[in-house]
């Protein structure tokens, strides 16, 4: 049988990083090996309770945690705080957790290795974001979800600034001007729904559905609940954050692309999307055409500007802009396959962006080298970090059988599906100019020599690990997306529940 399950499970998946965030700042100072491996223990401790929960939701138990709830009148929904334990979180819970893991082990040997400053407050501040993280993908309702994603802000904010120079400060501010004010817009959504005694609880084909609005409050709704996850998604122009924010350590620069911050954005415009909106209001309204257009926009240009770029980490800034729009777009097409898509992306998106970003902080701790041309001929000293860093530039590029060629085969057959195949053009143009920003770093790494004779080797052990995992990951999940955390079973029901066969290809309309 299936059916809605009262359980602390989702509770407690926010919790365990919260309490290693506590272990954390009590084990400082005389203990640093210890308050260091709290990360990891709590990590692997999450990815055991999201597994419970993989299978409970693939049963069809949905495992429900109820946090608080007030009732406010019999005209009023009331205020009602609970996480639950759906499809579409998982697939981002279950992300969360499992590069939380190596994220804390790769973080060790980066902050080891650069003698950082204050690392407890760094590891303390990294488990609650993940703890946050966490809130996001499991929140019930637009509530909850805003509770956590507001909670992410904060949390991640002593990590931009971690290192406390003018610049860091100056990154830090920009960084919660535009986090928080997307924040204040998802406010004023909630408020607005709640004053118009809407049910705000999560539902595939989205809770507007059959709400009597006119047209100018549902216009004015979609622009606040999209712009306010807009901001993390990083679509034009509310991105000029992402990049500046680079001046924080790696592990932070990971945490923001890969795991967190902008994972948290798409996410959220998937919940937008599919479980605010529904396909039906989206394409009534003509919002998918809208939310396409600036996705598709900034998936071109944000490519073309990573190519200027010479810095490692804001060409990586840059195509992550980039391939968030992937996402973004994927969710506009409104469409059973290019959600499906849109899904896995978010997972192939993450482990390969995060290799990416491991290999630019291997670089940097072993030659404080930071630019690409200045790369030649490293990959003959770092033969494993840039042989990782090869074969996820392939993954991102969409060769198969790489996740992100999965993801983007999805992605583009949906755009066909619905018959917008000028979407199709952009995906395979931002594939193209992918492949121009990436393959001459592998270029220089292998097939230059380097003129400088300093023998440098690999990076610690800690940091190695995590690149060469995370890069195999890349492709085993491209191979077999399912295995072994079930990632395309679990969109392709989020997907089938958006879209059942009564409205499938119902949306956008060739």
């Amino acid at each position: 049988m299936s059916g809605t399950v009262v359980s602390g499970l989702p509770l407690l998946a926010v919790l365990v990083p919260t309490v290693a965030a506590l272990l954390a700042a009590l084990t400082t100072g005389r203990w640093p090996n210890l308050r260091d491996v709290w990360a990891t223990v709590a990590g692997i401790a999450m990815v055991a309770i999201t597994v419970i929960l993989l299978v409970e939701t693939l049963d069809g138990h949905i495992h429900r945690t109820v946090l608080l709830e007030l009732s406010l009148g019999i005209n009023s929904p009331g205020i009602n705080i609970a996480l639950r334990a759906d499809p579409a979180g998982m697939i981002f819970g279950l992300l969360v957790s499992v590069l939380w893991v190596l994220a804390g082990v790769y973080a060790v040997g980066y902050m080891r290795g650069e003698h950082e400053r204050k690392q407890t407050r760094f590891f303390v501040a990294f488990a609650l974001s993940i703890a946050a993280a966490a809130g996001v993908a499991l929140a019930e309702n637009l509530l909850t979800f805003i509770l956590f994603y507001e909670l992410l802000s904060l949390f991640t904010y002593p990590l931009v600034t971690h290192r406390e120079t003018e610049t860091a400060l100056v990154a830090g501010r920009k960084y919660l001007a535009y986090t928080l004010s997307g924040g204040i817009m998802l406010i004023g959504a909630a408020a607005w729904l709640h004053v118009l005694g809407v049910d705000t609880t999560f539902r595939a084909g989205g809770f507007l559905e059959g709400v009597n609005l006119d047209s100018v409050t549902q216009w004015a709704l979609f622009a606040l609940l999209a712009g306010g996850v807009g901001v993390k998604a990083a679509v034009m122009p509310l991105h000029s954050w992402l990049p500046s924010a680079m001046v924080a350590p790696t592990p932070v620069s990971a945490l923001l692309h890969a795991v967190a911050v902008v994972k948290a954005g798409v996410f959220g415009m998937v919940r937008v999307g599919v479980f605010v909106f529904g396909a039906a209001l989206l394409d009534d309204m003509g919002a998918w055409l809208v939310l396409a257009i600036m996705s598709a926009a900034t998936l071109i240009i944000a490519s073309i500007l990573a190519l200027r770029h010479d810095n490692l980490k804001r060409r990586l800034a840059y195509s992550t802009i980039s391939h968030l729009s992937y996402i973004v777009l994927g969710v506009a097409l409104i469409g059973p396959l290019a959600l499906t898509g849109a899904l896995l992306h978010i997972v192939g998106h993450g482990v390969t962006k995060i290799t990416l970003f491991f290999v630019a902080g291997a670089i940097h701790v072993r030659t404080h080298k930071e630019n690409v041309s200045e790369l030649d001929g490293i990959g003959r000293q770092m033969p494993v970090t840039m042989g990782s860093f090869a074969l996820a530039s392939l993954s991102m590029v969409g060769i198969p059988p790489f996740i992100l060629f999965t993801s983007k085969w999805y992605l583009g057959w949906g755009a066909v599906e619905v018959g917008q195949q000028a979407f199709l053009i952009v995906y395979l143009v931002s594939g193209l100019l992918a492949a121009g920003y990436l393959f001459p770093i592998v270029i220089r790494a292998f097939l230059r020599s380097s003129p400088d004779h300093t023998r440098y080797g690999e990076a610690d052990i800690r940091m190695v690990a995590p690149i060469a995992l995370t890069a195999v990951l890349a492709l085993v999940w491209g191979i077999a997306p399912d295995l072994p955390l079930g990632f395309f079973e679990l969109a392709s029901t989020v997907a089938d529940a958006a879209f059942p066969p009564s409205v499938a290809l119902a949306g956008v309309t060739p």
